[in-house]
């Protein structure tokens, strides 16, 4: 009972910020006879005509795969990479160049090159998400394996531990705190690029309605698409805090015994 009360408790602080910025925009604009600032109640009337119809479907499921499609793969592919290059010196140093190089390239600069090669089907917008989101987990994940405790490392070398079972009782757990950072910047990350992506040369998606919206002065409904985005990225980021604290439990209560113990 008292865990439910807690989980309500801090449901409706996460709420609270939200629900009075809803509240200041419909006052605010409740007058409002600017055709580019409509009040919020038709934006909202807007927002229930427009996405609880076919568009859910035809538009906001292929974001949603797009989008976690992209995600996964830069999350896969930047703990492997980075697990690999916090774990061996040389590697570090000889990959360091490129990855600065490749890093500072925006990837919504790749998307005509990409499109070169991949068309402009859903391979080309998976791409993008992967190339702008490996390096938050990529750079997280190897700074993480680098930061081991020596004394951890060497306990696990006394005990034999070496190959897949070192990375998985060892590595991976210690460096579990920066790699989950990583993991959430790349969330912010990955959402912006799946709107990007879809905004060149696409045929559905939420990037591709909200301009089609605005290229036809369909302004309400531009707003509601946006608005819609806001919330999928809120409903992300709550459903990534749980993930954040049952993985990141064990680390929590450690630091707290340290500070009982301190």
């Amino acid at each position: 009972m008292r865990t439910a009360l807690h989980g309500a408790g801090r449901l409706a602080y996460l709420l609270a910020l939200p629900a009075i910025l809803l509240v200041l925009w419909w006052v605010l604009t409740a007058q409002s006879t600017s055709f580019y600032f409509p009040p919020l109640r038709t934006i909202l009337s807007a927002f229930g005509k427009t996405w609880f119809s076919d568009r859910l479907m035809d538009d906001v499921l292929p974001s949603v795969l797009r989008l976690a499609a992209g995600y996964v793969g830069a999350v896969v592919l930047g703990v492997a990479i980075g697990v690999l290059i916090g774990s061996n010196r040389r590697i570090r140093l000889l990959a360091e160049p490129v990855l600065e190089f490749l890093r500072a390239v925006p990837p919504p600069v790749l998307i005509p090159v990409l499109m070169l090669f991949t068309g402009i089907g859903d391979t080309m917008k998976i791409t993008v998400i992967v190339a702008g989101s490996l390096w938050p987990v990529l750079l997280n994940t190897a700074e993480g394996v680098r930061a081991i405790d020596d004394v951890l490392a060497d306990t696990a070398r006394s005990y034999g531990l070496t190959g897949a079972a070192r990375l998985r009782r060892l590595v991976l757990p210690s460096a579990s705190p920066q790699i989950v950072t990583g993991m959430r910047q790349a969330l912010s990350i990955s959402i912006i690029l799946m709107v990007i992506s879809e905004m060149f040369a696409s045929s559905s998606g939420l990037g591709y309605t909200i301009v089609q919206f605005q290229r036809g002065f369909a302004v309400p409904e531009m707003w509601s698409g946006i608005l819609l985005l806001g919330l999928l990225g809120f409903l992300l980021s709550l459903l990534f805090g749980r993930f954040e604290a049952r993985v990141l439990r064990w680390h929590r209560g450690w630091r707290q015994a340290q500070k009982g113990e301190s």
